[in-house]
Order: structure tokens, then sequence, then C-alpha cells
């Protein structure tokens, strides 16, 4: 048997989400390629040095073609050739007229309950094209419950032909580094709320910003630090930012790297998801790794994830994240309590259990 894959998720520098999680399937098909089992991932560019190495059971293929790819030159290629059984998405779009059976993930469905989120390009494709991959495919993956009942109710599709698998989660092997930006160093100088994620609309930062300032009148020795790349209308977190008068107090990063973001986790006093809606939430797991509590608002899949070792508050009320924000802080008990559970959290997702049952349901589709 041959697993095609479109690998161009994982075959970038910057990788978060999405990027992360095709890079660690890989990792697993490729220590699980063998005579039974063979892949082939095909990209649009040649392979960056640091995706798995190719062998004699996995191997890449580079398919020119400059727009439409998988609606146009991936497909054409499929159908040249044929030689792949079956065929793997990561990420929501499968081969327009796919020659083989096609198994898709689909990560969460933000771009239906916030379309304002996104580019005119990418939400006509992740609209439409995501619509033809959930009618067309064979199996559906999820990565949360929530992104399950989320595709059942928006495209009418049998409960049965969507298997829900979560993310893994490995801590990054990385050594402190000193961070390069002096406005950063003095930031973790002093206690802070810490904040991980894109800067858009559905991340729901200004109802952190305005719950941060209200504790911070209460713990004036506080900080908070948001560090993200710029999304979709991240100028209205500035503007709060500077309208509360809060210019000297919060501290944008923008994208950070993995040794800076494992200090910010290590010194954070705690790390805030206010979230309205994910697919899954992967920085949640990120600040538990680190001996960060964690503090997550009480919507779509988040509480599938933090379990019992997160707070949750109303993401729609300031007053309900000062309250919680508040308690952490006279709390040193239930702060020792919820790092102590987050230890024992992560340990359910793993990329080897995520990798196994993904290949499960790619062969049990032929």
């Amino acid at each position: 048997m041959t697993i095609g894959i479109d690998g161009n998720e994982a075959n970038v520098t910057k990788r978060v989400g999405v990027s992360v999680y095709t890079l660690n399937l890989l990792r697993y098909f490729q220590k699980h390629a063998d005579s039974d089992t063979g892949f082939t991932v095909y990209l649009r560019h040649s392979p960056l040095p640091d995706l798995p190495k190719a062998n004699r059971y996995f191997r890449y293929e580079v398919v020119a073609g400059k727009f439409l790819w998988s609606q146009l030159f991936l497909p054409w290629r499929l159908y040249q050739k044929r030689e792949v059984d079956v065929f793997f998405s990561p990420a929501h779009y499968i081969p327009r007229f796919c020659p083989v059976p096609a198994v898709v993930t689909v990560h969460d469905l933000s771009y239906l309950y916030y379309p304002d989120d996104f580019l005119k390009s990418d939400l006509y494709k992740l609209t439409n094209w995501t619509k033809y991959a959930v009618n067309h495919a064979r199996k559906i993956i999820a990565v949360s419950k929530t992104t399950k009942k989320d595709i059942i109710k928006s495209y009418d599709l049998p409960e049965n032909k969507i298997e829900v698998i979560y993310n893994g989660y490995e801590k990054p092997a990385v050594k402190h580094s000193r961070f390069a930006d002096e406005k950063i160093i003095g930031a973790v100088d002093k206690p802070f709320v810490l904040y991980v994620g894109t800067l858009q609309p559905r991340k729901n930062i200004n109802i952190l910003i305005s719950a941060f300032a209200k504790f911070k009148q209460l713990y004036p020795q506080f900080s908070l630090i948001i560090a993200g790349k710029k999304g979709w209308l991240f100028d209205q977190i500035y503007d709060k930012v500077s309208n509360l008068g809060l210019n000297d107090d919060v501290f944008l990063t923008d994208y950070v790297t993995d040794n800076q973001l494992l200090l910010l986790y290590k010194k954070a006093f705690c790390f805030v998801m206010p979230s309205f809606y994910e697919g899954f939430g992967i920085p949640i797991l990120e600040a538990m790794s680190h001996d960060c509590p964690v503090i997550s608002s009480f919507a779509s899949s988040l509480p599938e994830v933090g379990g019992e070792a997160c707070l949750y508050f109303d993401p729609n009320n300031v007053s309900d994240l000062v309250e919680k924000l508040t308690l952490l802080k006279e709390d040193e008990k239930l702060r020792k309590e919820l790092v102590q559970k987050g230890k024992e959290r992560i340990k359910e997702f793993s990329w080897d259990g995520c990798g196994e049952e993904t290949l499960k349901i790619i062969k049990n589709v032929i």
C-alpha cells in the first residue's frame, strides 16, 4: 500500500497550528514506513532540511504549479501515474476529482463563524474547498468533539463519517536563550499575565486587556505580555491598549521563537486563553508543560483540552476573568494544584498516539 500526502503545511519555516500537526504526522509516518506501507509526500517546493529524511519507503515528490495547486496540478499528477492507493490531506483540502479514496483532517470551522477574521481569498477557499473535501472524502478526521459537532451541523453529514483524533503534544527540546528584544527582557523582570496566539477578533484579546486593566488596579506590579503574530484587525488591539492608558504595561511581541516562548511560559504568573472559538487549543498544553497555570474561556473545544486542569471563565464577562485572576493571585495552594493537574493532563496527548490512530483510519478506508 502506498499513501499519498499533501505535505505543504509542514514545508514552511515558521510553524504554528496546522503546520506543527502536519510535521509531527510526517515524522510518525516516516518512522513506520516499510515494505507494506509506503508514503509519497507531495510538495510545491523542495523539502526543507528539517523535514523527515526520505528513504526507500518514504519519499518526496515536487509537483510544479503556481496556482490552484491542490485543485489542478496535484490531481493531474495523481491521474497521470496512479501510484498511490489512498490520499491523506492534513488540512481541509483534498485534490479535486481525486482518483483514489481520500481522508481529510478538519481543524476548525472558524471561517463560518468568524468570516471577518480571514482574507477574502482564504475565506473563499476555506468555505468552498472544505465543503468539497468533506463531501467527497471517504473519511474525515476532526481534532475535537467540538469540531466534529460543527462539521455535522454545518455540512449535514452522517456522524459515522467523522472520527475524532486529538492533536498530540510534545514539549519542545529547546534551551534557554537570551532575548534579542530589550523591551521583552524588561517585561519579564516583573510579574506578568501571558497570552499566546494570533491577534484577531475571535481570540477575544480585547476582553483580556479590559480584565487586565481592572486586575492591575488591584495589583499594580503586573504587566501583560501578548505574544503572537498580527492577524486580521489587529489594530483594534493596539487602540484598546492606548485608550486604556496601558502603553507602558502591555507588551505586544509579534511572532516569538520556541526559545522565547519557553522563557515566557516559565516566568509567567499565568497563561490566559480568552478565545471565543478554537478547534483544539495547543497553547493550553504548552503552558501546562512549562508549569504555567492556565485560565481559559469556557468555549468551544477548550474544556475538552484543559479538562480539570484549568480555571474557566465566561468569555463575554470581563468581571468573571478579573475574579479568576484575583483568585489565582490570592490562593497559592490553588495555583500549585493547577500546575500539578497540568502536568498530568499533558500526558493524555501524544503525537505517537495521534499518528497511530490517523494511520489506522487511512489504511481502513481501502
